[in-house]
């Protein structure tokens, strides 16, 4: 099948940031055809996540305008570059922020999604292979954002950021997987791996922690203890099977200590999705240590190289500090037999893994709608980003136009 629009510039509408923190502007923009190892996509559905609002609100990183935002979508293939060979026009596909080139040291590891080529440049805002913009306005270049720009109707991607799915998936519910449910879901299922039965901590109740918290319900956790300084949240959490919450301001002490009280020393797995260092700290030090200090955390120990007990907690930290963090912690936290791990984008590898999340979806696992809070038509985007503003929306799903 080949478009009748293959190999032309295409113009079309898309939702342009011309400066930080501005409405965006819907304009007609012109779209070049995807060059070596591109694919050009028509975008059916597209999602807000709070890293849009974080890189139009212009914090904490370099300014890059104008640009076009948007990184979670579904889409069609609608013509592709030289040399792509497993896409064609008509598959149906989910734009990824970051990449799989199947070729590089981290590609060819089962233990790495960290693409040496494609992972994330939150700087770029060309493409790699000539560094220019796919997207333009009277001649004049309109920037890219972390290689998606999925509010256009039409957009370039690298074909090693691009996952093929089932066809039969609704794109306007799997379009959340292109970045923060996935991020979240597997940082619990592929990093921290909680068994049946077991005791998780999710700190920050956003979408990816509710992902996180969806994480530990799919592995069978029967303690969900969600962390958050807002109250308010618990009540959604619920739907995400949190079984208990945790407002630190409701604690004279560190709320890991009231944590390790609650849970007979501490928590088999945690999973931090804030980016703030001092939950960053307290999930790694909630869970399950081997307290040579202090007796009174030792309780139904096992026992290792004769009467040596056994620390089994592990803590996974998924959300982004600010650049001059510093991570303090006694190092006999660790001695003490606790891990503490990193994830990026859950560990999926996006072109490998992304389908078989999508599967989860269809065959009715893993529940998607339920982050899904408001939906809007494009022409009402700058909605979508009232709704995040306000604290308002897990995920607005926005409707391209037919």
């Amino acid at each position: 099948m080949v478009s009748n629009t293959a190999g032309k510039v295409i113009r079309c509408k898309a939702a342009v940031a011309w400066e930080a923190g501005k409405p965006l502007v819907i304009q007609e923009v012109e779209v070049a055809p995807p060059q070596a190892d591109e694919v050009r996509i028509k975008i059916l559905f597209t999602s807000l996540c709070h890293t849009d609002v974080y890189f139009w609100e212009a914090k904490g990183q370099t300014p890059v305008f104008p640009r076009i935002l948007g990184h979670e979508a579904g889409g069609i293939v609608e013509s592709v570059g030289e040399g792509v060979t497993d896409l064609k026009p008509g598959d149906h596909v989910l734009p990824v922020f970051t990449g799989e080139c199947k070729e590089c040291q981290h590609c060819k590891s089962e233990e790495s999604n960290m693409c040496d080529l494609l992972r994330i440049n939150t700087d770029r805002g060309v493409m790699i292979s000539d560094g220019k913009s796919r997207f333009s306005i009277n001649g004049k270049p309109i920037y890219h954002f972390v290689g998606t720009s999925t509010f256009s109707e039409y957009t370039v991607v690298h074909v090693g950021c691009v996952a093929k799915i089932n066809p039969a998936a609704p794109l306007d519910k799997v379009c959340v997987l292109s970045c923060g449910i996935s991020t979240g879901l597997g940082a619990t299922l592929n990093v921290a791996k909680p068994t049946k039965g077991s005791s998780v901590a999710i700190f920050g109740l956003g979408a990816v922690g509710l992902a996180a918290a969806e994480g530990a319900r799919l592995a069978g956790a029967s303690r969900i203890i969600g962390v958050d300084l807002n109250s308010k949240r618990f009540t959604e959490a619920k739907k995400f099977g949190v079984t208990e919450f945790v407002n630190p301001k409701d604690y004279d002490k560190p709320v890991q200590e009231a944590i390790a009280e609650m849970t007979n020393g501490g928590v088999d797995r945690s999973v931090e999705c804030t980016g703030s260092l001092s939950a960053m700290i307290s999930a790694f030090e909630c869970v399950h240590d081997v307290n040579f200090l202090n007796p009174t955390y030792h309780r139904t120990l096992l026992l290792r190289r004769g009467l040596l007990p056994v620390g089994w907690g592990v803590a996974v930290l998924v959300g982004v500090p600010n650049k001059d963090d510093a991570f303090k912690t006694h190092p006999i936290n660790l001695l003490n037999e606790r891990t503490l791990k990193g994830t990026f984008f859950g560990n999926y590898k996006p072109r490998s893994d992304l389908p078989s999340v999508v599967e989860m979806y269809m065959n009715k696992e893993l529940e998607l709608e339920k982050f899904i809070t408001h939906e809007v038509p494009f022409s009402e985007i700058n909605k979508a980003f009232e709704y995040m503003l306000k604290g308002e929306s897990l995920r607005c799903i926005i409707r391209m136009p037919a």
